[in-house]
């Protein structure tokens, strides 16, 4: 981990020999919250006192005092005391801090201390650890109370010692016992280990970029900048060091101890060591000409394949400069003339800055747009286009066409835009139809200030299924998800926990395809989500209003999908790869 202004002095209990003295003016300190934003004390709100906690996710006093943590905050919400609760272990992760706070229900901020300022600020030396910050000053530090120890506990509170602190300072008063001692677990930050031998970006860098950075990194993508060259990262080494360092990149959301996915891309800690050795070594070179290859991208815009068949709106589209636009809803000039088997479906826009996310699905005039039943792709932020193999195909049936769902968003200019959607016919003989669910939660509210509003949504596999992806669309104030499996015999089972959303990477959890997750008959698929409509969410459009369910970003979703194929359907169908149409059927048995 990329630790190197700690080298002067560290690991017995964090330069624990520069102490802050309590009524000392509290140097300046950044945290970072749980969706990788910057913040500082302010952010927590206008406050006549700071409350900081310092905790891990492994400290079992820490993990003990979180319910006490939780009742103080709702005692003085209405009182000017904000609360915080600062994760001050180099081993956990945002991802884990963020996990953690799901788990365990915390209803204060957590944030992470990334490279010890916090702990150096205040002079905090365990976990649990409280200090209280009034006026710039360190008004207290210590215990929170004196009922639980390393070695166990007592069955009450026998001093109350940070509530009677911060009583002291709401009534102007000094505070009786401003320092008391701390039963928990020691702060420590540790360097980054030195390696045996230089790290050269030639040998050891390139091919961990090459496999986690360059897919997104490279010419021609949407990504603002490349990463195929000793001297295009050596210019962004510092930024893409720190990136890596707090888990923002590779951006990957799912938390691993729960499902296996085919489309993950991660970092080992290893791997991450090696970067950061590789800055404090002085960014050394090596034999550039012994590096392996960089993998070869293609030029194409199509993810999906280059289409079969490509169909564009008729009309070009005129944004204004600014505005809200409601969502348009576009109709492609094509009519299916019979059942079509296909296994790549890609959105793409002539002007893709205008757009936000668009779904496509089938209709059969005169219906209408049906996302539930007839949704086919998607493009959204992080997303993919749908790519299927392995003799699995959607089907469009006879008769259907195409209609495009746009959410647009305004630039500051007048824009214009023409949408695609670039189909690849099946070219193998298909066995199974890709099927899905929408577990689409309606008229839910999210109260203002609500930090963890929870909302929820069930749908039933009614027949043995596979599972070939999830899926979870939320916006601005989307917080965290969880997908469930209640199966019939009553147990359940947690497919997906994405403990810290993001709404710029949406992006879809897809199976191996050598084992997806069997679902028998009857199995209950539930999502369920939590939203954050405070103030402390930076992203919040308005942390005072009511939020209910709607299209726009100021609105709310909460759409969960699964993606699945029936154990029971063997369809044998040779598919004609010129026009993705069954041209021989030797069986069929569906349920």
């Amino acid at each position: 981990m990329v630790r190197a202004f700690l080298s002067a002095c560290l690991v017995v209990s964090l330069c624990a020999s520069a102490k802050v003295e309590i009524g000392a003016t509290v140097d300046k300190f950044e945290f970072q919250d749980i969706r990788y934003v910057t913040r500082t004390l302010k952010d927590l709100g206008d406050a006549k006192a700071y409350v900081l906690v310092f905790s891990s996710t492994t400290c079992p006093v820490a993990q003990r005092y979180i319910p006490k943590i939780n009742e103080l905050s709702r005692a003085y919400a209405d009182k000017g005391v904000k609360f915080a609760l600062v994760n001050a272990s180099s081993d956990d992760t945002i991802q884990q801090m963020a996990y953690q706070a799901l788990e365990y229900n915390i209803e204060v901020p957590v944030v992470k201390d990334l490279d010890g300022g916090v702990v150096m600020a205040t002079g905090a030396s365990r976990t649990p650890e409280a200090v209280i910050i009034a006026d710039g000053k360190l008004a207290y530090r210590g215990r929170i109370d004196d009922q639980y120890k390393v070695a166990g506990g007592q069955p009450n509170v026998g001093s109350e010692d940070l509530k009677n602190a911060i009583d002291a300072v709401l009534a102007g008063k000094a505070i009786e016992h401003p320092e008391t001692p701390v039963e928990g677990c020691e702060i420590t930050f540790a360097e980054t280990p030195k390696p045996n031998e230089p790290v050269t970006f030639a040998k050891d860098v390139a091919p961990i970029l090459q496999k986690a950075c360059m897919p997104c990194h490279h010419e021609g993508e949407a990504t603002p900048f490349a990463l195929t060259t000793y001297d295009q990262v050596t210019a962004k080494a510092d930024m893409v060091a720190r990136v890596i360092d707090e888990g923002r990149m590779p951006p990957w959301y799912a938390h691993p101890d729960f499902g296996s996915w085919a489309n993950a891309r991660t970092m080992t800690d290893d791997e991450k060591r090696v970067i950061a050795q590789w800055l404090e070594g002085g960014k050394q070179t090596g034999d550039l000409a012994k590096m392996p290859p960089n993998p070869e991208f293609s030029p194409s815009k199509w993810l999906a394949g280059e289409p079969d068949l490509l169909l564009t709106e008729t009309e070009t589209y005129d944004l204004p400069a600014s505005g809200v636009i409601d969502y348009v809803y576009v109709t492609l000039p094509y009519m299916f003339p019979e059942d079509t088997w296909v296994q790549g479906i890609q959105i793409q826009p002539s002007n893709p800055k205008v757009v936000h996310h668009a779904n496509v699905v089938y209709t059969i005039p005169p219906a209408g747009y049906k996302e539930d039943s007839n949704f086919l792709t998607g493009r959204v932020p992080g997303g993919l286009p749908a790519m299927l193999n392995n003799g699995v195909a959607f089907l469009i049936p006879k008769g259907a066409v195409l209609t495009i769902q746009v959410h647009y968003v305004t630039t500051g200019k007048a824009e214009k835009n023409q949408m695609s959607v670039g189909i690849r016919y099946a070219k193998e003989t298909i066995q199974k139809q890709a099927r899905h669910k929408v577990l689409s939660a309606r008229g839910f509210t999210i109260p203002p200030g609500a930090a963890a509003q929870p909302v929820a949504s069930t749908k039933t596999i009614e027949d043995e299924a596979t599972t070939l992806a999830l899926f979870v669309h939320m916006h601005l104030r989307g917080k965290n998800t969880k997908f469930f499996a209640h199966y019939p015999d009553g147990k359940s089972e947690t497919l997906l926990v994405i403990p810290n959303y993001s709404f710029d990477w949406q992006m879809p959890y897809v199976y191996p395809v050598e084992g997806g997750k069997k679902l028998p008959a009857g199995t209950k698929i539930e999502c369920a989500s939590q939203f954050d409509n405070s103030a402390f969410n930076p992203f919040n459009p308005d942390p005072n209003v009511t939020v209910e369910y709607g299209p726009q970003t100021f609105h709310e979703m909460m759409d969960g999908y699964i993606f699945y194929v029936l154990d029971n359907e063997h369809l044998n169908l040779q598919v004609d790869p010129k026009t993705g149409q069954a041209i021989t059927k030797t069986a069929s048995a569906t349920p």
